[in-house]
């Protein structure tokens, strides 16, 4: 677990008019910077994921090498560690976290990038799950400064069925009396709530190939009672505050490009307006992000090409948990790193 930095946002401003006073963007850099500046990658968290689950995809040897890149990896607003409802004082304390957009966060990001240490040139940006959601947006805020884009088992646009998965997640949490909209006692969470909505995201985190091969046996796990409880429940019982998760989810809810400034929820044309040479890596049994979704938005990016990352781990194809898919990955990223970039 890596210590990460602070960088202070002051008075920020979200894109629906809330203003979040004192705010702060939790990170961690691996790499040097050079003296160009021109070794940039930008790889943003996932839905409760913190800076240090993302380190499974950086390495020496790997494409996000740290002996040849700065690698910077921002805390998305709401995830606990930067600027959250578990952590911001009052009036905008827990339930009354206002609503974070994509585009906020890439907001919050940029002014990290370009104000802590003077960055007008990103060589990648890439990033699994709400960090794929991340990645397109940098490429539609800042397409003059993102030179390429790896989104991975994500999508530029919250799909309706997607959404749909989302209200049983939020449903099942907040159905707990103990959750008490959103003001529960400090130090007595709804357990019951988040064991439920772990249960619910089972279904959906991997495919029905993977629990039909029992693939969790491979992680360690000697039945499907153990799976659920010792990863599922394990996983939204270590320390991921519900008005957190909360969200978080309202993020990946509403997330859509088209609702970036200048294009009045027209998706197409926001991808249609990316410069970044662009890799798009969708799982193959994805059930949030399935290949056709990423399909017709790779349609849409000029030059930009669809990599189906093949086999039966669904959405955690990015999770780094398999081996094959994070060689999958890590060798997309190491191609598209050899390319020019779309600014050249």
């Amino acid at each position: 677990m890596r210590e990460h930095l602070t960088f202070p946002l002051g008075d920020f401003t979200t894109q629906h008019g809330a203003t979040l006073r004192g705010a702060h963007l939790a990170y961690t850099t691996y790499g040097e910077l050079n003296a160009a500046k021109s070794n940039v990658i930008v790889y943003p968290t996932w839905y409760s994921g913190r800076h240090w689950d993302n380190e499974w995809l950086i390495g020496s040897g790997m494409a996000l090498d740290p002996d040849e890149y700065f690698i910077i990896v921002p805390n998305m607003l709401g995830n606990g560690l930067s600027s959250s409802p578990s952590n911001t004082p009052p009036p905008y304390d827990r339930a009354r976290f206002p609503r974070i957009t994509v585009y906020d966060q890439i907001e919050a990001q940029h002014k990290l990038v370009t104000e802590e240490f003077g960055i007008e040139r990103i060589a990648l940006v890439t990033g699994w799950s709400m960090g794929a959601g991340q990645t397109f947006q940098w490429a539609v805020s800042y397409p003059e400064m993102v030179e390429r884009i790896a989104p991975f088992c994500g999508s530029p646009r919250t799909s309706l069925h997607n959404k749909v998965f989302l209200e049983g997640v939020k449903a099942a949490l907040t159905a707990d009396a103990v959750f008490n909209g959103g003001w529960y006692d400090e130090g007595k969470w709804p357990t019951t709530g988040l064991r439920a909505l772990a249960r619910v995201y089972a279904g959906w985190g991997f495919s029905q190939a993977f629990y039909w091969e029992k693939e969790y046996e491979k992680l360690g796990y000697t039945s499907l009672e153990d799976f659920l409880v010792g990863f599922w429940e394990g996983f939204f019982l270590d320390g991921r505050d519900p008005n957190n998760l909360l969200s978080m989810l309202w993020t990946w809810q509403n997330g859509d490009i088209g609702l970036t400034p200048g294009f009045d929820g027209n998706t197409e044309a926001a991808l249609g307006s990316i410069k970044a040479t662009t890799l798009d890596m969708p799982a193959e049994k994805d059930l949030y992000f399935p290949p056709e979704d990423e399909a017709w938005a790779v349609s849409h990016i000029p030059g930009a090409e669809l990599r189906v990352i093949p086999g039966i781990w669904g959405h955690f194809a990015g999770g780094g948990s398999s081996p094959k898919d994070t060689e999958f990955i890590d060798t997309g990223i190491k191609e598209l790193l050899a390319k020019p970039g779309g600014l050249a």
